[in-house]
């Protein structure tokens, strides 16, 4: 034992221990390797997994319910029987009206609003007990007709599920801090399944709570959730694009010029109609009356505004529903420019009526699709181009980013979305356009301006 303890080290040990050079580095690169690994992402690896399977699942059953069992044969029906549009949405947002009213602490608080409240007020707390019922709500409303698309119950699904998961998965290392990453993480996964566009979930989870920042914080899980939750919808229902562009693939300087003409103008119709909703929801909120005959009264406003463009326009073009279908009428076939402005007009109208009344959803896809036509419109009408799925492109992400103040979300979701990656630059530029147009005006009333807002408003 003693032969052994004192056996001669070898002679580049013996060297770096009488070189004090040397223990001055290995301090240094043991100061570089604590500080490149100070934030824990191990745990990461682990947790996001998690919430973009379980999202992932959730918003697959979603959306069959809604694209292929629900929304399908009604909307035969409504095309077929005009008639029944208006009782048929005056007795689907009764029955959401009362299932909010009855089952939920509180019948206005819901959807996208709900997670950005969650975000700044309540650090990422959702309260679990009306998860299933306005998820149910949200079906109601979407697959009976209502002006408005899945993203709404999937942020909402996705956001309360990593909220949900925060609890149960502490002995990972989860902070408090950790359940507001873990309600973006959610949102992003939930976004990304039901568009098929990781990467628009990822980006518009991190707009989503402010006006003119980013949750920061949550970019690494949510990167790892939205890529889980998309492979794990697309393993059931196919990864293809959602809307498929076809036509051109290429832009000019002209277009260029005409792409921030369509910014501007859409930018300004885009803070009209905000405007206008915000001040609709607030007396919606504020109306001394039983939710579900405000939804009522909601039903009846979208039902007329559907019933209206199929008196003037019959076809298989309608404001109603989540109009997945529209967007393949608008870019696949030719309507006049007239139509595709009436029918702009009325899915804001038909929209403002759903949403504003309590509706249970969110209105990116109408959003969407009012910018599809109006650019369209313009594309035939003052470019007189031969791209016009060039303009519907610039339109599309131009009133995304005046409406939800989310500029990158919303040319990111036209190149995912669509496969439209050829008009990445002018739907850039129409969109930052519109967003500057626009102003602070945002359907969102919750969002904040940047994450400084937060530190004024407590000093205050």
């Amino acid at each position: 034992m003693n032969e052994q303890s004192t056996k001669p080290q070898p002679a580049i040990v013996r060297f770096l221990e009488q070189h004090s050079l040397f223990h001055r580095y290995a301090s240094l690169v043991r100061e570089d390797l604590t500080h490149v690994y100070a934030r824990d992402l191990r745990k990461w690896l682990i947790v996001a997994p998690i919430i973009g399977l379980t999202t992932g699942l959730v918003i697959t059953a979603i959306v069959v319910i809604i694209l292929d069992k629900m929304w399908p044969p009604v909307l035969r029906y409504y095309l077929q029987h005009h008639w029944s549009i208006v009782p048929g949405l005056v007795l689907a947002f009764v029955v959401t009206g009362l299932i909010m009213q009855l089952l939920t602490p509180d019948p206005d608080e819901h959807s996208t609003e709900e997670v950005i409240r969650s975000y700044h007020e309540h650090e990422g707390k959702i309260d679990m007990r009306a998860f299933v019922p306005k998820l149910v709500a949200a079906i109601t409303t979407v697959g009976a007709g209502g002006s408005a698309a899945l993203e709404g119950p999937s942020i909402y699904g996705g956001a309360a599920i990593g909220s949900w998961l925060w609890t149960k998965l502490r002995r990972l290392r989860l902070t408090d801090r950790d359940r507001r990453i873990v309600l973006i993480c959610g949102a992003a996964a939930g976004m990304s399944a039901v568009f098929r566009a990781p990467l628009t979930g990822i980006v518009f989870a991190l707009e989503m709570p402010y006006r003119d920042d980013l949750a920061h914080e949550a970019l690494v899980p949510s990167l790892l959730a939205s890529v889980i939750s998309f492979v794990t919808l697309s393993s059931f229902l196919g990864a293809a694009p959602l809307f498929d562009f076809t036509g051109c693939a290429g832009f000019s300087r002209r277009d260029l010029y005409w792409s921030a003409l369509l910014g501007l103008l859409v930018g300004l119709v885009a803070m009209v109609f905000v405007i206008t909703f915000r001040r609709a929801r607030s007396f919606f909120v504020g109306w001394r009356l039983a939710h579900w005959l405000k939804m009522a009264v909601g039903g009846l406003g979208t039902g007329i505004c559907g019933l209206l463009f199929l008196s003037i326009y019959p076809g298989n073009l309608t404001p109603l529903g989540p109009n997945y279908e529209a967007v393949g009428e608008i870019l696949g076939k030719s309507h006049s420019s007239a139509e595709l402005i009436v029918f702009a007009a009325l899915k804001l109208a038909a929209t403002l009526c759903t949403l504003a009344a309590g509706g249970v959803s969110a209105m990116f896809v109408p959003l969407f699709l009012t910018g599809a036509s109006i650019g369209t419109a313009f594309g035939q009408s003052v470019v007189h181009s031969s791209c016009l799925n060039l303009y519907a492109a610039v339109g599309m992400a131009a009133f995304l980013a005046a409406g939800y103040k989310t500029p990158l979300a919303a040319v990111v979701f036209v190149a995912e979305a669509t496969g439209g990656h050829a008009f990445i630059v002018p739907a850039l530029i129409g969109a930052a356009v519109a967003y500057a147009v626009s102003g602070d005006a945002s359907a969102s009333g919750d969002q904040r301006l940047h994450e400084g807002a937060k530190v004024a408003e407590v000093e205050t």
